[in-house]
């Protein structure tokens, strides 16, 4: 066997270096680096229930819409999970405080808010379906039309694409939905 150099253990260990490297472009200078963007990074906040509530109550929702995430932890404090959502499209669409679930449903029907109906008067209700804008399962809050659901549109997570609610996708509201009961504690930020 001749040794020119190449063997695949150097070509598995030079691709795997590779794959090491930073993603930046190398024309990038370093400050410009720090405020380069890149889209499928996660923007993910850490966020503590102690930084929103004094206790966890029978459960705790804080959904963040900067980092466009759902953080819910169980009233024991044993279960911590965090979702990505979608959010309002404009700050003049999204609530912010305090609230919480007042009621769910499984095969939520949808129906266009007076608001929505001045903006897109073509609009019509909408029964449980595919077509459905709810998704598969609906938690409204105690604000009126207020609601964190699913979407058949996966297209709408991670961006800003609701006229309100807070949507997360069809497996993960069902998820969700299964560990928050009436009276969970919301915040949004």
């Amino acid at each position: 066997m001749s040794n020119n150099g190449f063997s695949r253990r150097r070509l598995l260990a030079t691709a795997g270096a590779a794959c090491a490297l930073p993603l930046v472009p190398a024309q990038v200078h370093a400050s410009e680096a720090a405020t380069t963007t890149r889209r499928n990074i996660s923007s993910f906040v850490a966020q503590d229930w102690r930084d929103h509530f004094d206790d966890l109550g029978v459960a705790t929702i804080v959904a963040d819409t900067r980092s466009r995430a759902l953080h819910f932890w169980s009233g024991d404090g044993t279960d911590y999970r965090v979702y990505p959502t979608s959010v309002p499209k404009t700050e003049q669409l999204t609530k912010r405080g305090y609230t919480k679930i007042v009621r769910k449903k499984v095969g939520p029907d949808w129906t266009p808010t007076p608001s929505q109906l001045e903006r897109f008067p073509d609009w019509e209700y909408i029964p449980p379906g595919p077509d459905n804008p709810l998704g598969t399962h609906a938690m409204y809050l105690s604000w009126p039309a207020y609601i964190i659901h699913g979407t058949h549109d996966t297209r709408k997570i991670g961006r800003r694409s609701s006229d309100g609610c807070i949507g997360l996708y069809n497996p993960k509201i069902e998820e969700l939905f299964a560990l928050c009961p009436v009276g969970t504690q919301v915040r949004l930020i």
